[in-house]
């Protein structure tokens, strides 16, 4: 299997800068290369080996069939998070973490179906029948709705994975992930636990082009995923097609079989029948 990235793109993306070396956490001590002017640099061949080791497990997610939630609530993150994201269909939070948006999902999805029910009302002719007021205040509601829930309103079930970048930021997220034992993807920086979460990418959690490189690699990994789910439903649905056409054929031939022994059947007993007739009977003597 071919690596996803290397050594010289990470490096050109600056994701080896890490945090002031004062504000490092001692558990990112393994993916550490050296220290530079007070900044701690991260080991990039092992972020490769990372970044591969991520990919592939959420590659094989998204050929399941199930959803992959990413979290990215810092400025120079989410709309970099938004764009790569949006066209895969994942859900994804990019503006603020709702409390409880996993561990009490019930209540979240009744949110999300409110945004449904007040489209539901400028269609259905509810919006004649109330004042100027309370249509301003029924489109406050629903645009913030949609700020906040827009983006995971195809989520109808716990997500299989979340893939996270800055995991101190959105700390909230991974704790309710792991209560739920969802497994969790994170951009690790020098100044956080990686021992927190299950796929943890050591590399620089702040500069966008940082951001953009290992969110592109894993965007692409899950759009091989899903392309291969795609081929292999073809595939089965053709199989299963074929199948029946075989078993088709074959109730045809069945028949034709079947009516063939009949004709010849009838034939036999016919001539049977007509060699009795014409025979004339022997006199006694």
């Amino acid at each position: 299997m071919s690596s996803r990235t290397n050594f010289n793109e990470l490096l050109e993306a600056g994701s080896h800068f890490g945090h002031l070396k004062r504000k490092w956490n001692p558990a990112m001590a393994p993916y550490i290369f050296t220290e530079k002017n007070g900044i701690h640099i991260i080991d990039l061949n092992k972020t490769v080996v990372k970044v591969n080791e991520a990919a592939e497990a959420l590659k094989q997610i998204a050929k399941s069939g199930k959803k992959i939630l990413f979290v990215a609530t810092k400025k120079q993150a989410k709309d970099i998070v938004t764009d790569k994201v949006k066209a895969l269909g994942m859900p994804y939070v990019t503006e603020r973490w709702p409390g409880g948006m996993l561990t009490n999902f019930a209540t979240i999805r009744k949110a999300v179906k409110k945004m449904s029910t007040i489209d539901k009302m400028s269609t259905d002719g509810t919006y004649n029948n109330i004042s100027k007021k309370e249509k301003l205040q029924i489109s406050r509601v629903r645009a913030k709705l949609e700020t906040n829930f827009g983006s995971i309103a195809d989520l109808t079930r716990l997500p299989a994975a979340l893939f996270i970048v800055d995991i101190s930021k959105e700390h909230i997220a991974v704790a309710e992930a792991k209560r739920l034992n969802i497994p969790t993807f994170a951009i690790v920086d020098t100044n956080s636990d990686p021992n927190i979460v299950d796929y943890a990418i050591p590399a620089n959690d702040d500069a966008s082009t940082s951001i953009s490189l290992i969110t592109g690699i894993i965007t692409k990994a899950i759009e091989e995923g899903l392309a291969e789910r795609k081929i292999d439903k073809e595939a089965a649905a053709e199989e299963k097609e074929g199948a029946k056409t075989s078993s088709d054929e074959a109730e045809k031939l069945s028949i034709g079989t079947k009516f063939k022994s009949s004709d010849e059947d009838g034939g036999i007993a016919t001539a049977k029948k007509t060699a009795t007739v014409g025979k004339k009977p022997r006199m006694k003597k």
